[in-house]
């Protein structure tokens, strides 16, 4: 009999949906890698902008502006969520920031191998550092030492090509039925917000141990 070992069995996918402008997309960005690795279970970024969602439900801006008291209380947990994970976090003086160009970055950069840091720095940049991540040198400094030439990843960025690429998750998300940021898939299961983070990995472990043992019982 084979041991788990010596099976050649794909790692389970999980979806990650995020905007650079989502205060609970940073919570996720921060520790989705050290959840991946735990669980053995592979991260799909998928950037996408959370604007068009909300115009769609006639809003014109994030419901946590909209609705005050919610925003009076959505700050309150991010402190609390933020000390419960160990992270740093500032209120950043504008919410929500505009992330256009290092939104167009990250669908660039969403299969390479310096994504997450990328992510991680920006994020950083918007709720720790309350800077303006839509700006250039904010991206180039985002992106150093992590591509050959920032500069030229930028450009490549600003492409009508990779615009229209943009454009066109966005319009998958809302397709999904995505409402908000962060979101995970799992397959067709759909888990929202950074407080269903772990679920979503629980829920992909599952399916990986099931395949597992599937593949135990077969090669008896």
């Amino acid at each position: 009999m084979s041991t788990l070992n010596h099976l050649d069995l794909d790692l389970p996918k999980l979806e990650f949906w995020f905007e650079f402008g989502s205060n609970y997309s940073y919570l996720s960005v921060m520790r989705i890698e050290e959840l991946a690795r735990r669980t053995q279970v592979q991260v799909l970024w998928r950037p996408f902008l959370l604007g068009p969602i909300f115009s769609s439900f006639g809003w014109n801006n994030s419901p946590f502006v909209l609705q005050q008291e919610k925003g009076r209380y959505v700050w309150q947990d991010m402190r609390r969520q933020a000390t419960k994970y160990g992270l740093e976090l500032r209120q950043p003086s504008v919410f929500p920031r505009g992330a256009m160009l290092p939104m167009r970055v990250a669908i660039l950069g969403a299969e390479r191998p310096w994504m997450a840091e990328f992510c991680r720095r920006v994020m950083r940049q918007n709720f720790v550092e309350d800077l303006d991540i839509n700006e250039a040198q904010n991206v180039r400094r985002a992106l150093a030492d992590l591509v050959p030439d920032p500069e030229a990843a930028i450009v490549q960025a600003q492409s009508d090509a990779n615009k229209t690429r943009l454009r066109e998750q966005t319009a998958a998300a809302a397709a999904r039925g995505i409402f908000g940021g962060p979101t995970f898939f799992v397959g067709d299961e759909m888990f929202w917000g950074d407080d269903r983070m772990d679920d979503a990995f629980a829920y992909a472990a599952q399916l990986r141990h099931a395949q597992l043992q599937e593949q135990l019982t077969l090669r008896k």
